[in-house]
């Protein structure tokens, strides 16, 4: 199989996300350690590259009311990881972790732990934020300008790279000509920086892949600037084919400055798969599924949280405000406390839609949120994705599953053949980490080892 036909598969726990749909019976817990297992196998099994779980230092709310889906919690990823990483043995560990509110050598030590407890497994998505209504939990609060947010990661990204390779002469071990003692330079490190001034001797010795896989989300210009010098892995957020291909060639374009080949860095997207055992069957499945993934709550929530406006007391059944005073009503407010909130384009594109089709504020939001991905039998999704990745969209999707964890389940089982039987997905396991997994031909060498100051 070739590297440009070949499929790339990674599995998501959603946590708190629209895409699940909580109120069914099949839906397992989001906390019980159970359903992060079952998932975990259910990917491995399927040969997927990784298993991806987000980030949540603060549930999100409007007007001090957390939003129903929400309330699950937000527990630490890492925690996670690191059990699961004794349930499974090729599956890679991927982890949402901020550089706002993290520093480089805590953080260091714990993916190199991870990475070793997991046999080379560990994976960083790299994100920032400036929002200070997360940073209320924190000491410093809001405290970094946007400007300022990804000169810090970056600062916090090579860091956290000289910690790992900062272990040059292997395990500190005893030596009996010389008592205990060894290389008194084995971990050490200093570093002088705009947002770090730090000196030490790291404590973890080098982990199987020397620096875990790196990923990065970002979609700004600095974000994908950060991403194209420094990851393995960005995701992207253009699931539609045109914005996509046209987000993919972006990236791999900006990967020649910082002499890297386009094989070296992977676009993934994240997508949600509804399958029928006919095409109408998965049509009828997707209807439900957007039903109940969007309830009238939620709707209610989700409008009031981009506008700006305590919608409590609105029928989700009626029609919605005026969506071009409340757009003014929004300017004059600024950011809320919702990322979507106060953004002219988000508020445009709802007034177009009610004016083409006036409804409910139900209506009105489950026709805003982005269609299912992929709709069909297994060989109508196969056939798709084959074709998603062909014409470069992205060179692997993260299964966005609508039930926990029964859907990535279903997928394994009834898509993942069909992709073998096309030619587009292994049947096994390209190697030992997961490094070596997603680049079989160079393990993947780290931009950061060669890039970075």
């Amino acid at each position: 199989m070739s590297r440009s036909t070949r499929v790339h598969l990674a599995a998501h726990l959603p946590g708190v996300d629209s895409t699940v749909v909580w109120s069914d019976p099949r839906s397992r817990s989001q906390t019980e350690f159970e359903t992060f297992e079952n998932l975990a196998r259910s990917a491995e099994r399927g040969l997927f590259d990784f298993l991806f779980l987000a980030e949540g230092l603060r549930l999100r709310e409007f007007n001090g009311k957390i939003y129903e889906n929400h309330v699950v919690g937000r527990p630490d990823s890492l925690v996670y990881l690191a059990a699961i990483s004794a349930v499974t043995s090729r599956l890679g560990l991927a982890a949402t972790v901020n550089t706002t509110y993290n520093e480089p050598y805590d953080l260091a030590r714990k993916l190199a732990t991870l990475d070793h407890v997991s046999g080379g497994r560990a994976a960083w998505n790299v994100v920032t934020t400036n929002d200070a209504f997360t940073g209320a939990n924190f000491t410093r609060g809001g405290f970094l300008p946007d400007s300022a947010r990804y000169e810090r990661a970056r600062e916090f990204l090579a860091l956290t790279h000289d910690l790992w390779r900062s272990w040059s002469s292997g395990p500190l071990a005893p030596d009996p000509s010389r008592g205990w003692f060894t290389d008194s330079s084995s971990g050490v490190y200093s570093h002088r920086g705009q947002h770090f001034d730090v000196a030490g001797r790291f404590n973890v010795p080098t982990s199987p892949q020397t620096s875990p896989v790196i990923i990065q989300a970002g979609d700004s210009e600095e974000g994908r600037e950060l991403a194209a010098e420094t990851a393995d892995i960005v995701f992207s957020k253009h699931t539609a084919p045109t914005p996509g291909r046209i987000f993919y060639q972006d990236i791999k374009n900006r990967l020649a400055r910082f002499d890297r080949t386009r094989e070296s860095l992977l676009v993934f997207t994240r997508a949600s798969v509804v399958l029928g055992d006919s095409s109408a069957d998965a049509q009828s499945r997707s209807i439900y599924l957007r039903q109940q993934q969007i309830s009238p709550a939620s709707a209610l929530a989700t409008l009031g949280g981009i506008l700006g406006l305590d919608l409590s007391d609105h029928n989700p059944f009626g029609p919605p405000p005026p969506l071009d005073s409340s757009y003014r009503q929004v300017s004059a407010q600024g950011h809320t406390l919702i990322k979507t909130s106060g953004r002219a384009d988000t508020v445009l594109r709802l007034h177009r839609l009610h004016e083409s089709n006036p409804g409910s504020i139900v209506d009105l939001m489950r026709r805003f949120a982005d269609p299912h991905t992929f709709v069909g039998t297994p060989r109508q999704v196969a056939h798709q994705i084959a074709e998603y990745v062909h014409t470069e969209v992205a060179d692997g999707i993260i299964v966005d599953p609508a039930i926990v964890p029964e859907s990535v389940a279903d997928f394994v089982d009834r898509v993942v053949p069909e992709l073998q039987d096309l030619g587009v997905y292994p049947d096994r396991y390209r190697g030992e980490t997961l490094r070596e997994s997603l680049f079989p031909d160079d393990q993947g060498q780290t931009p950061c080892t060669s890039q970075l100051p």
